[in-house]
């Protein structure tokens, strides 16, 4: 299989990161993780490879990896998003950051608490400027369902204000075994990002585990 462009995944030591590595690795990407330090980055390589011994990754810096990667995926805590984003704006600059942070602010996780710029992926665009094309979305997968060979029912809202860079994001959800809807302008992440505290209540019901979202309706 030929590869494709280079994704750098910032914070890649959860399992949405990890599990996102596994599954762009497979499609022919070339998987590159970042951590504020590269002892933090090798470390989260290894684990990933402890988990897939076959899926290959270069284990980099920050701002190393942002610069390395061609599509730029962050997948840090919502308290370290801006601070990660201030150091790296100039390796951006031109390219798709796809975000996937989730506001919650613990411990009232089950509770919708959406920051004052309406949402984490406004917040990351009106930081960045229009020069960086942010792209929200995989706020409410199971993450470590990513990281198994297992069909995800969940879909994926994409929301951003590049309508070509929604398409790229949505082509690679489809290339990661999921299904991807175009969701409006980076400030209709509010709801995806909303959602993330609704399907934690559904969960902590005791009826469903691993809840998600599913669109559907009549094709034209």
């Amino acid at each position: 299989m030929s590869t494709k462009e280079t994704v750098a995944i910032l914070g890649g030591t959860g399992d949405l990161g990890t599990g996102l590595a596994i599954r762009w690795s497979k499609a022919g990407y070339n998987i590159v993780i970042g951590s504020r330090t590269l002892d933090k980055a090798q470390a989260a390589v290894e684990a990933l490879q402890a988990i897939s011994p076959d899926t290959p990754a270069q284990a980099m810096e920050n701002g190393d990896a942002a610069a390395a990667g061609d599509i730029v995926v962050l997948t840090v805590p919502a308290a370290h998003q801006i601070s990660t984003l201030d150091a790296l704006k100039d390796h951006l600059k031109g390219k798709i950051l796809i975000d996937v942070t989730v506001p919650l602010v613990p411990p009232k996780v089950g509770t919708v608490q959406m920051p004052e710029e309406g949402s984490a992926g406004k917040r990351a665009q009106d930081f960045l400027g229009e020069e960086v094309h942010v792209v929200s979305a995989f706020q409410n997968i199971a993450a470590h369902l990513l990281q198994q060979d297992v069909v995800i029912e969940c879909d994926v809202l994409v929301a951003g204000n590049s309508k070509d860079s929604r398409a790229k994001v949505i082509e690679m959800i489809t290339e990661a075994g999921m299904t991807g809807w175009h969701a409006g302008p980076i400030a209709n992440a509010a709801a995806a990002e909303a959602l993330t505290s609704i399907l934690i209540q559904i969960n902590r019901g005791g009826i469903l585990s691993h809840s998600g979202i599913k669109i559907i309706g009549q094709e034209h």
